[in-house]
């Protein structure tokens, strides 16, 4: 018997979904529903899954640590791996136990601190030419102009990501273009709605996972071209380019150049196909991760506008906004309350014990216990924004001043959060990641003020592969966030 039926846990929700309609599939605000749970259960309980399977949810930090920094111990699920595998591949994401130990050797000098420091100028370039289209939109608009952020951020950084992963230039915020292959194959991605309801019916009935739909072949069709069309491109201009040019410093270029090192065992190198798989993922993960929070928060976004108009330059260098603090707080903050992926899933890939910070008592024989005997194929769901307690949901950058003991203890790659994870799994990509935050935000807070264009509670998150803001009564459309920009008038 599972010893997860002794722990205590919410009432149990419909036969066959159990509790997972607020975990997976984002009814109402599920972060919100966990926080309840959480605290009337304490920060370990137990969750009915599909058909009474038990599953277990923790915000314990002592069993985070250990989850997390025992990752190959404790892979993604198959309900999480899928669908994203058909989407992007076999690459550093998907990629489990030794596979993604020898990918993740291979691929971590191209994100160092020092590489990503050389992408700040085309952080610039592009967040600039984004506030001069945004500008022209406010003067056709006689000053007030509305605007789908969602539309306009994601063509941002796909532009970023094209230019410093693979040195391809898409130019998606041109207006004047036809939108090319890779921007319409990640549009595919964003809009396909089917990627969530088959993730869930394909984990209740595998069988479900070859069966022919339109939904799936435009899948496969969005990562043949990203995968094989743009990949054997790229690829076959760096086996024909001189692949020790120091110059060519995109992403791609420096995992070609890592993965040919002679301080790379030849059996510890990426295959070809390895090589391709981490197109999509780039690409997406890059693009994708998460939309830069722009929306006016009142007092906050006016004190970080002041903050950033103290700044005497339009274009200042990562020294000048790593010095800036209330940006770094609501870098911070933002990710904290949006984090990409808010319920994260684990697998125990074996028999194991988990430790706990905080001991619970059994409900069935009362007594404490300080660890947790988990068995091979349970489901672990960690809520990410319940680890900050009673105010997670309040966007407060000052939290960050001076952070609360109970959080220090967060085994998280960056700042007391776990939105990109910890341990050997954590994101890889997140210095670049931050930095492209702080200069987006730099350049179009520092320009405009905003205000939503609809109402607060119109503004609903769906999850594809990752989360993405939709109006809640225009589903269809699929991810969108209009607001109404109006450009700053500075004091003289």
């Amino acid at each position: 018997m599972s010893f997860l039926r002794l722990i205590p846990g919410p009432k149990e929700g419909s036969f066959i979904f159990g509790n997972l309609r607020e975990v997976l599939l984002m009814k109402g605000n599920p972060s919100v529903e966990h926080e309840q749970w959480l605290q009337h259960c304490g920060p370990t309980l137990s969750l009915k899954g599909f058909f009474g399977m038990r599953l277990l949810m923790t915000i314990d930090t002592k069993a985070l640590t250990h989850i997390l920094f025992n990752a190959y111990d404790y892979p993604k699920p198959p309900i999480t791996r899928t669908l994203p595998t058909e989407v992007i591949g076999q690459g550093i994401i998907i990629a489990e136990g030794n596979e993604h130990r020898r990918q993740r050797k291979v691929m971590s000098p191209a994100f160092s601190h020092s590489h990503i420091l050389q992408f700040h100028d085309i952080f610039l370039e592009k967040a600039t030419q984004l506030r001069q289209i945004w500008t022209s939109e406010c003067v056709k608009s006689s000053g007030k102009a509305q605007i789908d952020t969602v539309s306009y951020l994601s063509r941002l950084t796909l532009d970023i990501m094209a230019l410093t992963g693979f040195n391809f230039k898409t130019d998606s915020l041109n207006a004047e273009n036809t939108p090319n292959k890779v921007h319409r194959a990640i549009c595919e991605l964003r809009t396909a709605k089917e990627i969530q309801t088959m993730r869930i019916f394909s984990a209740i009935c595998p069988i479900l996972r070859w069966i022919p739909n339109e939904g799936r072949a435009r899948i496969q069709a969005t990562h043949e071209t990203l995968a094989h069309d743009l990949g054997r491109q790229l690829l076959a201009e760096a086996k024909t380019g001189d692949t020790n040019e120091s110059s060519v410093n995109d992403l791609f270029s420096l995992l070609a150049r890592a993965n040919g090192s002679p301080d790379v065992p030849i059996d510890q190198r990426m295959s070809e196909a390895d090589v391709l798989s981490q197109i999509p993922a780039l690409l997406l993960a890059g693009h994708e991760t998460r939309h830069v929070e722009i929306v006016d928060y009142s007092q906050h976004t006016k004190k970080l506008r002041e903050e950033l108009l103290a700044t005497s330059t339009d274009t200042p260098t990562v020294d000048e906004m790593n010095a800036l603090p209330y940006l770094d707080w609501v870098i911070r903050e933002t990710l904290r309350v949006n984090p990409p992926v808010p319920p994260l899933a684990r697998v125990a890939g074996k028999d194991n014990v988990i430790p706990l910070r905080q001991p619970f008592k059994s409900d069935t024989r009362g007594r404490l216990h300080d660890s947790i005997p988990i068995m091979k194929g349970e489901l672990i769901i960690i809520s990410i924004m319940s680890l900050w307690g009673d105010d997670a949901a309040e966007f407060r950058p000052e939290r960050w001043e001076k952070i609360p003991e109970t959080v220090d203890t967060i085994p998280g790659a960056w700042s007391n959060t776990l939105s990109f994870l910890g341990g050997p799994r954590s994101c890889i990509g997140y210095r670049f990641s931050i930095a492209q935050m702080k200069v987006i935000l730099f350049v179009l807070i520092r320009e405009f003020e905003s205000e939503l264009a609809v109402p607060c509670e119109e503004i609903i998150s769906k999850s594809t592969v990752v989360q993405w803001p939709t109006l809640k009564s225009d589903p269809a459309h699929g991810p969108q966030m209009p607001i109404f920009v109006t450009v700053h008038h500075k004091e003289e």
